[in-house]
């Protein structure tokens, strides 16, 4: 449950930053590469922020 939470999550921070660059000012790519450099971290270190605040609000693995 809580993996498909995160894809869904950081699927949408994608997509939403990507709109938000198009329509509104460029530097909302920042904010991508934000998310994506915390998805590389976490294939190497095997902790993700999202998750543990997920875990935090009470989501079960």
């Amino acid at each position: 449950m809580m993996e498909r939470m995160l894809r869904g999550i950081a699927g949408s921070f994608i997509l939403l930053s990507l709109l938000l660059a198009y329509f509104v000012s460029f530097k909302w790519l920042w904010f991508t590469a934000f998310v994506g450099v915390n998805l590389l971290q976490s294939a190497f270190t095997d902790w993700c922020p999202m998750i543990w605040i997920l875990s935090k609000c009470g989501v079960k693995k």
